[in-house]
């Protein structure tokens, strides 16, 4: 459900060694909401009924009286050559989500739930089959213009025909028309999608005029290119300056449309956010120490334990701290790409699991604060346990002859190391698995049977730091007669070769929420397997899966979706479409102290910057700049 598109995200959601948000499991309401009449209401929730009623002044989690000013150094990994985010190709400056706003904006202490935004209103019939949002009609971009019916439709409309990976998520909107003054409708192919109402919720609005008009030079814009020119939005925050590939910077917008609304109260407090961009993930580390940036989500472990011992940690001028997240789950492994025909046998994927010691390098390398995943739903109530009961039983029984069998009688387990005798018993066994599956070994070589052909495999990477896991995990896998290659690139290339499918194995995750739906399909589904630019990076195509998917998504109220979330999970462990690898209980982040937050966060991660703010009496004592 709360699957935000972005291009930027790509290189951020590959990449190696990024640590999982917390895990604890969240507790929805189980009681399904009653149908829903075609009434205009402030908010929606797939999980009953909104926390805040209509006219709440402010969300519970901000300061409402937080001051602003002052400026949020950040920092990212890599480069960026292009000022629009919808692009097929290239690489988005960060922070472009802040350009535009959307009809509708989570509530970050409710799972599930949206409130108005430009939209002050929002309605669908019982049977989920449409949605009508109401525009608010102060809503305006930044150059004055009011944000239109007419804007809403043409957005729609172009990101869904110019970006795959949103005319995928908006696959089941059929159309948007004009229904009033104010008034937006979007009709969907059927009915029964609960989730479709707010996913349209999820539309960042564009200026229509803006992008069919002309530049300074007389040059018609393209939406589908690249391009460095200051785009104009209706968000909180304007470009202001930047480098291209090494820095942006975005202004606060002093006459921001909706800076008075009830759910912008206490956020977007800066007055400047600056992301600068660094090619190393080392230098990363020691820019921080130096004071070239303020904030930092620190995803190794060794880094943890050894790269924050200096005087300003001592002096409490720099702060550690870790926050929780119990309202997202996740899965994070090596990915095998099964178009690939070495990897098609799920025997070969299991042996490479086999040969991957989690416990030694847990132990060795990573200062033993991790644990292994063992779900694509980790940490959340929607993981599978055991051996399948009650509705989960029911729903897997219904698609008994798609899916493996072993699904009833034995329960998923990653297998353990962390001592000689358990990885001489782990690596028997996956050479068991390879002979099974047609492989042999000759001359210390492993080989197909049939063709005589090589398994050699390739790691790419476009962060150096992959390479301390990889240094445990080849050598195991060479002891099979494994030929392991590791190709480190720069993230341009990396992308490239992403969104291609041209790899064999690389680290990836999947973020979950508690509300999955229609990015299931994207994430697993046969038909984005070879759509380029897909999240589906494993190239599954799977009866069993798309069915599953699909009660989902149609699920008609809290228990069945999350029965079968739970059967979906576990069909995709029994394939063994990855390697899963490990995943912390918290956020670590490391911070300057020229900052203040609410007291009462949500468990949703640190929010930084949005709900932060500049505090000039903490600044003046940690000294380093004004």
């Amino acid at each position: 459900m709360t699957f935000r598109l972005s291009a930027a995200l790509l290189v951020a959601s590959l990449a190696l060694g990024s640590a999982a948000q917390s895990q604890d499991a969240a507790q929805p309401p189980t009681t399904p909401a009653a149908p829903a009449a075609d009434v205009w209401k402030h908010g929606l929730s797939l999980f009953g009924d909104v926390k805040y009623p209509a006219g709440f002044p402010h969300f519970d989690y901000v300061n409402p009286d937080a001051p602003k000013g002052g400026v949020a150094r950040l920092a990212t990994q890599g480069t960026f050559d292009s000022l629009n985010p919808f692009i097929r190709k290239g690489n988005p400056a960060a922070g472009a989500a802040y350009l535009y706003d959307t009809l509708m904006t989570d509530a970050l202490d409710e799972p599930a739930t949206e409130y108005g935004l430009i939209a002050e209103s929002v309605r669908h019939p019982a049977d989920w089959s449409s949605v009508t949002f109401r525009l608010r009609p102060e809503a305006k971009f930044h150059d004055g213009s009011p944000v239109t019916v007419e804007d809403v439709i043409w957005s729609f409309e172009t990101l869904k025909r110019v970006n795959p990976m949103m005319g995928f998520y908006y696959q089941d909107v059929v159309k948007g028309e004009k229904t009033g003054e104010r008034e937006v409708t979007f009709t969907f192919s059927g009915p029964g999608n609960r989730e479709l109402p707010q996913i349209m919720g999820q539309l960042q609005v564009l200026p229509k005029a803006w992008w069919e008009g002309t530049d300074a030079n007389g040059r018609k814009r393209n939406i589908e290119e690249g391009t460095l020119e200051k785009p104009v939005g209706s968000g909180p925050y304007r470009v202001k300056d930047f480098a291209p590939g090494r820095w942006i910077s975005y202004e606060r917008v002093a006459d921001y449309w909706g800076r008075d609304l009830n759910v912008r109260k206490g956020v977007n407090n800066f007055d400047l956010l600056r992301f600068d961009y660094f090619r190393d993930s080392t230098v990363l580390v020691e820019a921080f120490k130096g004071d070239q940036y303020d904030w930092r989500e620190e995803n190794s472990a060794k880094n943890w334990a050894t790269a924050y011992q200096f005087p300003a940690v001592d002096e409490k001028r720099a702060i550690l701290e870790t926050f929780k997240d119990t309202q997202s789950g996740r899965m994070q492994g090596y990915g095998f790409n099964i178009r690939r025909d070495k990897f098609k046998d799920p025997r070969v994927r299991r042996a490479f699991n086999l040969a991957f010691d989690f416990e030694e390098i847990n132990k060795t390398i990573m200062f033993g604060q991790y644990v292994r995943i063992d779900s694509y739903f980790y940490g959340t109530e929607l993981a599978s346990k055991g051996l399948p009961e009650g509705k989960e039983r029911e729903i897997l029984e219904s698609v008994k002859d798609k899916v493996p069998p072993e699904v009833f009688t034995t329960p998923y387990a990653n297998p353990v190391g962390g001592s000689p005798d358990a990885t001489r018993a782990n690596l028997r066994e996956a050479l068991r698995l390879l002979r099974e599956a047609g492989w042999d070994v000759k001359d210390r070589k492993l080989v197909n049977a049939k063709t005589g052909e090589r398994m050699t495999v390739e790691f790419i990477y476009f962060d150096p730091s992959s390479e301390r896991i990889l240094s445990f995990y080849a050598p195991a896998l060479e002891r099979l007669g494994v030929e392991v290659r590791q190709r480190l690139l720069d993230d341009s290339q990396y992308v490239n070769r992403i969104r291609a499918f041209d790899f064999d194995i690389v680290t990836t995750n999947w973020g979950q929420s508690l509300s999955p739906g229609n990015e299931q399909r994207n994430y697993w589904g046969s038909e984005s397997a070879n759509r380029p630019g897909s999240y589906n990076l494993v190239g599954i195509k799977d009866a069993g899966v798309d069915a599953l998917i699909d009660r989902i998504i149609f699920a008609k109220d809290r228990e069945e979706l999350t029965a079968a979330t739970k059967a979906l999970d576990r069909v995709l462990l029994a394939h063994n479409y990855v390697v899963p690898q490990f995943t912390i209980l918290v956020d670590r982040t490391a911070r300057w102290n020229r900052f203040s937050r609410p007291e009462n966060l949500p468990p949703r991660g640190a929010l930084f910057p949005d709900v932060w703010w500049w505090d000039a009496e903490k600044a003046k004592a940690t000294g380093g700049r004004s």
